[in-house]
């Protein structure tokens, strides 16, 4: 069993949640609210989730989960996630963050820009791909033939491996996609963002499998 840590509970971090504890995986919930305003969310999660602060959070996790706007990159504290694998699942968009011109200027990917706050952890980009309503709707067995897969990226392999084993855990296979230098190719709008699950219409989403990530990865411009 793991231990994961969210900082931020929306949408997608309460999906991984609900898949991580039908996993046998315990969760720790944080947002930037306060602990009291996920009482209900971990009440309804059951007995292995818990809601703490972010510093709380953050602590608690073997594995941690960055789910915020990118804006709110500053407000993190990086002390709790020294030596921590991070799981990056945020993607940048200028009319909700404000123009970041690192970002605008493609020198660095938000994952990077994310390194820069917290440079002590060990960030991967995972999640940020896919809608939340088909994350939960196609989880699958191992050994499923319609198991779907999920881009990973990062710079430690002792920390993608914890990510990919963790992700194999909770219903998908993992297709390596590099560095965080090229976590670029699975961003906002880029071709494995979102429409190899099917559109957001779709609440079912259709599955995913190797050769259609790797495919929408290589294709990719910037």
């Amino acid at each position: 069993m793991t231990t994961v840590g969210f900082i931020g509970s929306g949408y997608i971090g309460s999906t991984i949640a609900r898949l991580a504890i039908e996993a046998g995986h315990q969760v720790v919930l944080s947002n930037s609210r306060g602990p009291e305003t996920l009482a209900d969310t971990a009440a309804k999660l059951g007995p292995r989730a818990s809601a703490a602060t972010r510093g709380e959070a953050a602590a608690a996790g073997d594995i941690v989960v960055v789910t915020v706007p990118v804006k709110a990159f500053p407000t993190l504290t990086a002390a709790p996630l020294a030596g921590k694998t991070v799981i990056d699942t945020c993607n940048y968009g200028p009319e909700r963050d404000g123009h970041i011109p690192e970002l605008d200027s493609e020198s660095l990917t938000s994952s990077e820009l994310l390194l820069r706050y917290m440079p002590d952890a060990m960030v991967v980009k995972a999640f940020n791909n896919i809608f939340f309503k088909h994350l939960l709707s196609l989880a699958r067995q191992a050994g499923a033939a319609d198991r779907s897969y999920l881009p990973i990226a990062g710079d430690s392999a002792p920390a993608k491996a914890a990510v990919t084993a963790f992700i194999e855990s909770i219903g998908y296979s993992v297709v390596d996609a590099g560095p965080l230098a090229d976590s670029w190719r699975q961003a906002t709008d880029t071709p494995v963002w979102g429409t190899p699950y099917g559109p957001s219409s779709d609440e079912k989403g259709r599955p995913a499998g190797e050769d259609i990530i790797r495919a929408a990865l290589a294709a990719a411009t910037r």
